[in-house]
């Protein structure tokens, strides 16, 4: 369904873009050529392609998981204004 002159306006409208009258038709093309493209897209047969992470076929390299810091735990909690059982106390904020 091609894009007229009118719907671009109502678009640019919406988008609060300003289209003067001398971009309208080049404005009018280009959304119509990519909404060509989208459709021959879609028309493409994809039942027996498989979902993909990443356009490229990659590996990540993975480090083992270990613990690197220090159990700091009972030393930020010292520091606090207020704690129990192991967690900050806040003050209330929604009533």
């Amino acid at each position: 369904m091609p894009l007229d002159p009118d719907s671009v306006r109502r678009i640019a409208l919406l988008a609060r873009l300003e289209v003067t009258a001398a971009e309208l038709a080049a404005t009018c093309e280009q959304l119509n050529g990519i909404l060509a493209m989208v459709e021959r897209m879609q028309a493409a047969d994809t039942r027996h392609v498989e979902p993909m992470s990443h356009a490229q076929d990659m590996v990540l390299r993975l480090r083992d998981d270990e613990v690197t810091e220090p159990d700091r735990r009972e030393l930020l909690l010292s520091v606090a204004p207020q704690t129990e059982d192991g967690l900050y106390l806040v003050p209330r904020v929604i009533e």
